[in-house]
């Protein structure tokens, strides 16, 4: 009798065939709701746009006098924003009428002067599905001319111009206008152009009655303000209009940043639930003085407080609960904040006691914190010496030469590709030149530092940071490298994030965190010019680091009586600074001091 053998599939084939099944139906199935998003997304652009066509041919059969902004500037009968159903999806309309003035007749404080600067009218309007998944509307304008001349005008202009930390101009920034001269109120919503103005042709006169915000979003604000009770004599008033005169107001803003305190003891351990007071440098107010931020926080359970849509400024920090007082800080207060930053601050708090003092040392060149810095505290009966922690560690001088594996002679540095000059003038890093061009770029390597232990890294820190224009941007970029043993053979350089392919920039100076607890680290300098003429120098590049937590460049001094005090701040190679201080009864006494080398 014949055999016959039968032969299915195993459980492991039939799982793999149904894996198989299942990623080719996935990608189908992607496939399908991405084009089905594309379309969907096209419907609601050719809705947006019928609808703005709509719009503007209405706009173009209103009498010029009345294309406008209802209570607005020109002042009209179009509302500024409006909901409008189309198929059953609503539709968000904004519509911006600006007063234009023309340069063929002159313009306004111009040459030749035109008293008379509106002289057609720019509407722009536009519209964003409310319940889509869209975030950028669609725009369209038009021009609105009148069919006569243009008349005579009593109203004014305001020109207002707004700009980042750095002075740059802040393009498409909100600017919300109310004049109260008006009954009732005028509002104007507008936004910057690329240059950073918003100006506001032919609107009415009116003393400080201009109340003016100016905002972004993931930016910080900047406004006038009304005199009240609390504030008396505000920095930045409302504003004037006055007939045929143009009034220039300025505010200043940026990308908000995110702060992280962190409340600790000299153990590093968190402690909890304490108020501390934070108060920045910009001021709105004077006689008496009103700072723009001035609050009592309180940490969490952990002793963390985050802080974020903070504004850039200089922030000062001090305990308020009652049982502890400020010994120290990381980084060294005040705390720096940029733009769009995320820094962490630590402040380091004891219990307190009757009298104590708080010695911030810094280089008076550079404002780095100073290490291994000897402050004496003295006076009869009493003679106290501490020394400051570590703080940064830096190298001014390459002009003796390469060949050197650890950082001994301060002069000297690892290895270079050959295309450096370190003697022109002696010490200093430039591009070498062969014959009357520069060579396009150099590579240089530095010894191995050594900072004794394991530390946080904080910034690096290079002088000039400002550059010859011609040598392009970004001439001078840094990489580090860090490890726990200084017998590596070769080294791995990072940037700012991690990666081997980025470099830190004047911008971009925050050390990756991934150094961190390292003992050991190498620099990695790269030089480039656009300009064969013209060569990027570099004079000193410094690091900053703190260890655990102990705070850079300061010592706490407590348990004393009250009385005159001999301070004496000293360290090899600077000039002695010494001072007298009068401690009564103060319980957080911060002394900033300077010493040169």
């Amino acid at each position: 009798m014949k055999k016959i053998n039968k032969k299915g599939f195993t459980l492991v084939e039939v799982l793999v065939s149904i894996a198989i099944f299942l990623i080719f139906s996935m990608a189908i199935y992607g496939g399908v709701t991405f084009v089905f998003k594309i379309v969907y997304s096209s419907r609601m652009q050719i809705l947006e746009t019928a609808l703005i066509s709509e719009q503007l041919e209405i706009i173009r059969n209103i009498p010029f006098d009345d294309v406008g902004i209802v209570e607005g500037v020109p002042e009209g009968v179009i509302p500024h924003s409006q909901v409008i159903t189309r198929n059953n999806v609503d539709f968000t309309i904004i519509t911006t009428v600006r007063n234009i003035d023309d340069p063929f007749d002159g313009t306004v404080g111009g040459i030749p002067n035109d008293t008379s600067p509106a002289d057609y009218k720019l509407v722009e309007v536009s519209a964003i599905c409310i319940n889509c998944v869209q975030r950028i509307p669609v725009i369209l304008n038009t021009i609105i001319a009148p069919k006569g001349l243009e008349g005579a005008s009593d109203n004014g202009h305001i020109f207002i111009n707004v700009f980042n930390a750095q002075g740059l101009p802040v393009s498409q920034a909100n600017v919300h206008v109310v004049n109260s001269a008006t009954d009732p109120d005028t509002v104007i919503d507008d936004v910057t152009g690329n240059d950073g103005w918003l100006k506001i042709i032919d609107t009415s006169t009116g003393t400080l009655s201009y109340h003016i915000t100016v905002s972004k979003n993931g930016y910080s604000s900047d406004y006038t303000i009304e005199p009240s009770a609390e504030n008396t004599n505000p920095t930045k008033l409302p504003s004037n209009v006055v007939t045929q005169m143009v009034t220039e107001i300025y505010f200043s803003i940026d990308e908000l940043a995110h702060l992280n305190i962190n409340t600790i003891n000299e153990s590093c351990s968190g402690i909890s639930n304490v108020t501390f007071n934070m108060t920045g440098e910009k001021v709105i107010g004077t006689e008496p003085i009103l700072y723009k931020l001035d609050e009592d926080k309180t940490t969490n359970g952990s002793g963390v407080y985050e802080y974020t849509n903070l504004e850039w400024d200089n922030y000062y920090f001090s305990a308020t609960s009652s049982g502890y007082m400020l010994a120290g800080s990381i980084p060294q207060l005040s705390a720096v904040i940029e733009p769009g930053q995320t820094q962490a601050v630590y402040l380091i708090l004891k219990p307190i006691v009757t009298n104590s003092l708080l010695v911030n040392v810094r280089d008076s060149g550079t404002g780095l914190p100073l290490s291994d810095v000897e402050v004496n505290l003295y006076k009869v009966g009493y003679n106290e010496t501490k020394t400051t922690d570590l703080g940064y560690i830096r190298q001014t001088d390459w002009s003796g030469g390469l060949g050197q594996a650890d950082f001994v002679n301060e002069d000297e540095y690892y290895s270079d590709n050959g295309s450096v000059d370190i003697n022109s003038p002696v010490g200093d890093i430039k591009l070498k030149k062969v014959g009357s061009s520069y060579l396009s770029s150099a590579v240089l390597e530095s010894s191995t530092f050594d900072l004794g232990s394991g530390v946080d890294f904080k910034n690096i820190i290079w002088e000039p940071l400002s550059q010859d224009a011609d040598v392009g941007e970004d001439s001078i970029l840094f990489q580090m490298a860090s490890s726990n043993s200084s017998t590596l053979v070769s080294w791995d350089f990072y940037g700012p994030d991690g990666a081997v392919d980025t470099y830190y920039t004047p911008t971009t100076t925050l050390i990756w965190s991934g150094h961190d607890d390292d003992r050991y680290f190498r620099y990695k300098l790269f030089l480039h010019t656009d300009d064969a003429k013209k060569t990027p120098q570099l004079s000193e590049v410094a690091f900053t680091y703190t260890n655990d937590c102990t705070p850079p460049g300061q010592v706490f001094f407590s348990g004393f009586s009250a009385g005159t005090y001999t301070l004496d701040v000293g360290k090899t190679g600077y000039i002695l600074n010494t001072g007298e201080l009068d401690l009564a009864d103060n319980l957080d006494t911060i002394v900033n001091l300077s010493v040169d080398e």
